[in-house]
């Protein structure tokens, strides 16, 4: 396995569970009885804009991916080809 897939694979991992966990969170508020209408929708916003967050960076990692010659080449380049999958990463 190349370093750079791993890292950004679990970078995105990491940011999934983080937006999940916001998610759950909103969800659990929302169905709170105790918290006026107002909070509620305004958990709902939050909600949806947070949903949409992680289908950007879900669509965002794919395209990432895809721009540096697609997962099974991530997965086995070794030497300058990954430096340089790197390289242009980074001057972006």
């Amino acid at each position: 396995m190349n370093l750079l897939f791993v890292g950004m694979t679990l970078g995105v991992i990491g940011k999934c569970l983080l937006g999940l966990g916001v998610v759950w969170v909103h969800i659990k508020m929302a169905n709170e009885r105790s918290i006026d209408d107002l909070v509620v929708r305004s958990f709902r916003t939050e909600l949806y804009v947070t949903m949409l967050g992680l289908v950007l960076i879900v669509v965002g990692y794919t395209m990432e991916v895809m721009f540096l010659g697609g997962f099974s080449f991530l997965t086995t380049c070794t030497g300058e080809n990954c430096a340089a999958s790197l390289g242009s990463l980074l001057s972006q």
